[in-house]
This record gives structure tokens, C-alpha cells and sequence, in this order.
């Protein structure tokens, strides 16, 4: 179902929806803020969790 769904036609209309919707001048801080947001999240799964045990005291 999802298989062709990132074709450039599409991504195309996508674009011009968003375009409406959304305006020339929002659509720049939209992009920057999702940026911001996927990076934060990337951040957040490789940092290591601080309140997980750490591999040697599991084994006490």
C-alpha cells in the first residue's frame, strides 16, 4: 500500500498543499522547526539513559 507513495509527483502535490495551506512565510519556520524536532529526537535515542542500570551492576 505505501509502497509508491513517495514518487516525486507526489511529493510534488504534497508541497503545493502545503504551500497553500500553510503560506510562502510560514512554510521556512514549519521546515526549520521540524529540522529542529527529528534532531532532537535522534539525540534523545543515542543518549544513554541515565536511570537504566549500567551492565555491571545487573550482574551483582
Amino acid at each position: 500500500m505505501l509502497d509508491n507513495l513517495f514518487q516525486p509527483m507526489h511529493l510534488l502535490v504534497i508541497l503545493f498543499i502545503a504551500l497553500l495551506v500553510f503560506g510562502p512565510k510560514k512554510l521556512p519556520e514549519l521546515g526549520k522547526g521540524l529540522g529542529e524536532g527529528i534532531r532532537s529526537f535522534k539525540e534523545s535515542m543515542n543518549a544513554k539513559d541515565p536511570v537504566a542500570p549500567s551492565e555491571d551492576e545487573k550482574k551483582k
